[in-house]
């Protein structure tokens, strides 16, 4: 079995770069996204849109579903 591809740009999260995850998680705990979602998508994910729809009405879970 030949082995799946890996993007490797975001498996390893600089110096510079961790605090700016950590913020982004934040913000996704923040608009009701459980902490270990919000880390595992916090580098993938628009927070912004999340926000945006969760503002409308939207169930955070479900905002998160749709941006993904």
């Amino acid at each position: 079995m030949d082995p799946i591809p890996v993007d490797s740009s975001h498996e390893t999260i600089g110096r510079d770069e961790r605090p700016v995850h950590d913020w982004r998680a934040g913000q996704l705990t923040r608009l009701g996204i459980p902490g270990p979602v919000a880390e595992a998508v916090a580098d993938h994910v628009d927070w912004h849109q999340i926000a945006a729809l969760i503002g409308r009405g939207c169930p955070p879970r479900l905002a998160l579903r749709i941006v993904l």
